[in-house]
């Protein structure tokens, strides 16, 4: 009999891992609070209280080949950076493709998970659900749980002096749906993440003014770079990644700056009150294309902190007042847990949590449980999350082995010290990832990370393109476990998916080459220099 598995979620990360237990013959039940697949981006008109939830115009900061599951393409008729509609449609396509939506129970909420009583020889679970329609609960046993509802749930609300005396409209952006109702008003937006920076660019459009405040300021980047080609597209390629991760000390401030730089050549960051004290690598990045525009024309201004709140304004922390304001929208992001989970297997405070790959608690004697999609990657996380379910089917079945609880703790420890040193202290920066280094640990617990050096003599082509190309996600099943075929086809034609769109009308053929070659170029004699100068360390 095949072991059960309870998926909690199917969003994102419940879909796709309800698809890799059926890849391992396991037998998924997925829980969904709702009555849709989608979690976060399945747009509603109201709110629903600890359930995120997209903005009705929201546009995805990551390009469609960069985002995809690594076995199933986003149709090349679809845009290069996707509506909130086009990423349900397609969840829903993907569902229907591998038959997912039978294995799961709409409108069902999860109650409480702990371990069964006889956990330590089984590792099952006692799971509690409610039947949302019908009242009915019921308790079920488990072989193995993977818990899939994110990090956007909870409202973190900071406390404000005189908040409570203020008259107007005080929301978090989590409850902003659209525009209306804001026109006229004047708003200051609190926070400058990607959803403080979307919901300033919206309202600016219609309101009197909006006030977007920042404790630190931020770096902005755009969708689109070089060439009107995908940022992450151009940026996200092993290559780049091993001259980051083997630069040599001396270097690192001289490529900092040049990003900086870079970002500064846009608009200069200082002179739109932006630029923060600290290098763009060291916060999780804005993407926002439209910010600076509405700073030019006025309709948004950047202020400071707010300190303190009366009747009917704001005070901000450089003495500046702001009176007849009408609304306050706090873009403050979230306070991520698993309230159903028994704390003694995973306790979250302050959005730290201790576990290995930020998915297996270290503590437990059996490892049935996981957590997906717990990150904020530099890049997608649905690949990342993909990869983390497929590491986690096969350790349920025995047929990956992780490291000793020591080893465990060592990575975890690890990882918390690098990201202290590299990253600004904030709540937002806890769960951090670099999307190819931490694929690439995931892949190789798995077994599915290609030998590039082998596959220069065995296909030179495809060798090349993945390692000086872009890192898509078809590149995770070339080789390994459930391996699939079409893996090299869509990697030799991942740009054609992306032109796709862009070509409405006939102008003549466009390609990506003469960018590549001066990129290849670049790249090797920047790799040649590096192993020149670790050489020479190893001589002396």
């Amino acid at each position: 009999m095949a072991k059960r598995v309870a998926v909690i979620g199917a969003g994102a990360s419940g879909l796709t891992a309800i698809k890799c237990c059926l890849d391992e013959g396991l037998e998924p039940v997925c829980f969904e609070r709702t009555e849709e697949i989608g979690g976060l981006w399945n747009f509603t008109e109201s709110v629903r209280e600890g359930q995120a939830c997209v903005m009705k115009s929201t546009v995805i900061n990551t390009s469609k080949e960069m985002m995809c599951y690594s076995d199933f393409p986003i149709p090349k008729e679809f845009p290069v950076f996707m509506h909130n509609t086009n990423v349900l449609k397609y969840f829903h396509m993907y569902a229907d493709h591998f038959g997912l939506k039978k294995h799961v129970r709409f409108n069902t909420e999860v109650n409480c998970i702990k371990r069964a009583n006889n956990f330590s020889e089984t590792g099952q679970w006692d799971v509690q659900v409610t039947d949302k329609m019908n009242m009915k609960t019921e308790n079920l046993i488990f072989d193995g749980v993977l818990i899939c509802t994110g990090h956007h749930a909870d409202k973190n609300m900071p406390v404000i002096s005189g908040l409570d005396k203020f008259k107007g409209k005080v929301i978090h952006s989590h409850d902003y749906k659209d525009s209306r109702g804001y026109e006229g008003k004047r708003i200051v937006i609190i926070g400058i993440g990607n959803s403080g920076g979307d919901v300033a660019v919206e309202l600016s459009r219609v309101a009197s003014q909006v006030y977007l405040s920042t404790r630190r300021g931020s770096w902005v980047l755009n969708r689109i770079s070089t060439y009107g080609l995908p940022l992450d597209m151009l940026r996200a390629r092993r290559a780049t990644a091993f001259l980051f991760a083997h630069v040599p000390a001396l270097f690192q401030p001289i490529i900092k700056n040049r990003i900086k730089n870079q970002l500064n050549k846009r608009f200069d960051h200082r002179l739109y009150s932006l630029e923060p004290n600290h290098f763009p690598t060291a916060q999780h990045p804005m993407i926002n294309d439209d910010l600076p525009n509405r700073i030019a024309c006025g309709s948004v201004q950047i202020r400071p902190d707010v300190k303190e709140c009366t009747e009917t304004g704001v005070y901000f922390h450089d003495g500046t007042y702001e009176e007849n304001i009408d609304v306050l929208v706090f873009a403050t992001g979230y306070n991520f847990g698993f309230p159903f989970l028994d704390k003694s297997v995973i306790d979250v405070k302050q959005n730290e949590v201790r576990m290995f790959k930020y998915m297996f608690p270290p503590d437990l004697e059996k490892l049935t449980l996981a957590v997906i999609g717990c990150i904020q990657p530099l890049g997608a996380i649905m690949p990342i999350s993909e990869l983390q379910c497929r590491l986690a089917t096969r350790v349920f079945l025995g047929k990956a082995s992780l490291p000793s609880k020591d080893e465990m703790l060592k990575d975890i420890r690890m990882k918390k010290k690098a990201m202290a040193q590299r990253y600004v202290q904030s709540q937002r920066h806890t769960i951090q990832v670099d999307y190819i280094s931490f694929s690439n640990e995931l892949c190789e617990l798995i077994g599915c990370k290609p030998n590039f050096c082998k596959m220069l003599l065995t296909d030179p082509k495809l060798a090349l393109t993945c390692v000086f190309g872009p890192c898509t996600p078809y590149q995770f099943r070339i080789v390994g476990p459930n391996h699939w075929p079409g893996a090299r086809e869509a990697i030799r034609t991942q740009w054609n998916r992306t032109f796709f769109p862009l070509k409405t009308r006939d102008v003549g053929q466009v390609t990506e080459k003469s960018l590549e070659r001066f990129f290849l170029l670049y790249v090797m004699v920047i790799m040649l220099a590096i192993v020149f100068i670790k050489f020479v360390d190893w001589l002396y």
